[in-house]
């Protein structure tokens, strides 16, 4: 399994949203991972070092430049939001 986190910027009419997403085939095809997280008046940012899975690759978690912190349990098929108030987060890791 491969995490790629991405954003989507507001254009035209598309709204702004926080983009994990997902491969299990090598990058051939994406699965955006939605449930749970903001996905309107985004403005984090997420570095590469601000998404971390745990050893059963079951858990992650994910920080922003903006303070936002989320859980992602089930491989991140749901996120749950553990803070939107850190200083920013620029590397997260399980112990």
């Amino acid at each position: 399994m491969a995490v790629h986190i991405g954003s989507r910027w507001k254009t035209s009419n598309r709204p702004c949203s926080v983009l994990p997403s997902r491969t299990r085939d090598g990058g051939d095809s994406f699965e955006v991972l939605r449930d749970g997280l903001p996905q309107k008046h985004i403005y984090d940012l997420v570095y590469r070092h601000g998404l971390d899975v745990d050893a059963s690759g079951e858990r992650l978690a994910m920080g922003s430049t903006t303070g936002g912190l989320w859980l992602g349990e089930s491989r991140g098929d749901s996120w749950t939001c553990l803070s939107t108030h850190l200083p920013p987060v620029y590397c997260v890791r399980f112990a």
